[in-house]
């Protein structure tokens, strides 16, 4: 599957439901970043449509299996850059401002987050979680695109993918998770997301504009906390 391609993705997700009547997990862990501003095959910031639109599309084909094979559990690699990232509203794909990698990167870190708490509200009940966590910094292909004399310098002192999968593999498989959502995890433990990744209104946000983006028709909202 190729997540900077909307008929990619799609497609995976009808080999998947074709596949089988159950999915008992989903980890979303793909991710890119980007020296400078690329587009997906559909046009998106690269950034932005690899790192969550692809994402979340993934996730709404899959999500009535999802719910039919309860319980189950989706969980969203995101990075402790989210603390560090904001979201540009006006011009998240940097079609206006100067783009930079970082910044991008740090921003699609945070909609990871939002999205999963998103998630974890509307799935409420159901069966089925949604976590996010940060894996460490890990010695994968995400800094491709710099130097490679730099690149084998950053991975000397980076963890090895198998110690980098830690996290994730406790968040998808602990027993004692079973019932947690919503939650963000460091190494193996949970930790407070950052405080705009915990803004309702901002979750709902992204919620309705990468519906608009993808063109999906628009979906209710969860019901406020606290109300019947």
């Amino acid at each position: 599957m190729d997540l900077a391609s909307l008929a990619s993705v799609r497609a995976a997700a009808a080999a998947v439901r074709a596949a089988g009547d159950r999915l008992d997990l989903l980890v979303l862990n793909a991710g890119v970043w980007s020296r400078e501003r690329r587009t997906t095959a559909d046009g998106f910031e690269l950034t932005f449509g690899v790192n969550h639109l692809g994402h979340f599309l993934l996730v709404h084909e899959l999500l009535d299996l999802l719910r039919a094979s309860a319980p189950a559990r989706i969980v969203v690699v995101s990075s402790n850059e989210h603390y560090r990232g904001r979201m540009g509203w006006d011009d998240l794909e940097f079609e206006h401002r100067r783009y930079g990698g970082v910044t991008a990167y740090r921003q699609s870190k945070l909609a990871n987050v939002l999205f999963a708490n998103a998630l974890a509200r509307r799935l409420a009940g159901s069966g089925v979680t949604a976590n996010s966590l940060h894996p460490g910094v890990v010695a994968t292909g995400l800094s491709r695109d710099y130097p490679a004399v730099l690149v084998k310098i950053i991975n000397l002192v980076l963890l090895t993918p198998e110690k980098g999968a830690r996290t994730t593999l406790h968040v998808a498989t602990a027993p004692e998770l079973a019932d947690v959502t919503g939650a963000y995890f460091e190494k193996e433990r949970p930790r407070p997301a950052s405080p705009r990744a915990l803004d309702e209104a901002d979750q709902e946000r992204l919620w309705t504009l990468s519906e608009r983006l993808l063109g999906l028709t628009p979906s209710a909202p969860p019901a406020p906390r606290g109300t019947a």
